[in-house]
């Protein structure tokens, strides 16, 4: 799955990077947009099979059945999938500003913390809508149709933080990183409350 995401990740570099020509087109202004929807797709492609290896064999029964807290499942399915997500960006973000051209003026604790709380979102988000549509038919279909509407808020908020970060001199980006923040707290609280349901379900 990590290596389908950061293929994913890389590919988009490559294909923008030279389609672009970017030592003519200035791209800062579109660099954050392109930056995150990289991430936001190859997300998908890693997230859409969370939950995919337990639905042959039904194996989700078993680890419903077997002894302890089942939210512990959600939470170590969220944990990998975050740092699958979190390393992907490690690998494709200096790429994206190496063959970008993008000059680097910001401050990189603050445009680390965006893209750990974006990734946070998209994770959040894409692991409890893959445990909703495990058992679907066209289940990958019915999960993308899901994740797109409800992750627009990430898409903004990380989209225009980064902008801020990024630009010169350096606009405040607090606005955008409380609404983030925020964003990530109630996707987190949701599946807490909705686990149990949908296990029964």
């Amino acid at each position: 799955m990590w290596v389908a995401m950061t293929a994913f990740g890389v590919m988009v570099v490559f294909l923008f990077a030279f389609a672009l020509e970017t030592n003519r087109v200035r791209l800062a202004p579109v660099f954050p947009g392109i930056l995150w929807m990289a991430f936001l797709f190859a997300g998908i492609i890693g997230l859409g099979r969370t939950y995919a290896h337990e639905v042959p064999e039904d194996a989700l029964t078993g680890l419903a059945l077997a002894p302890g807290d089942r939210m512990a499942i959600f939470l170590a399915k969220l944990t990998t999938a975050l740092l699958f997500m979190l390393s992907m960006e490690i690998v494709t973000t200096p790429l994206f500003f190496a063959f970008f051209s993008e000059p680097w003026d910001g401050q990189w604790i603050l445009f680390g913390m965006t893209l750990v709380l974006g990734a946070l979102g998209i994770v959040e988000l894409g692991v409890l809508l893959s445990a909703i549509s495990a058992n679907l038919r066209s289940a990958e279909i019915i999960f993308t149709l899901l994740l797109f509407p409800l992750e627009i808020p990430v898409l903004i908020t990380t989209v225009e933080a980064s902008t801020a970060i990024l630009s010169k001199p350096m606009a405040d980006p607090w606005l955008w990183l409380h609404g983030l923040m925020a964003y990530d707290v109630i996707f987190f609280a949701l599946p807490l409350l909705l686990y149990e349901y949908l296990w029964e379900v």
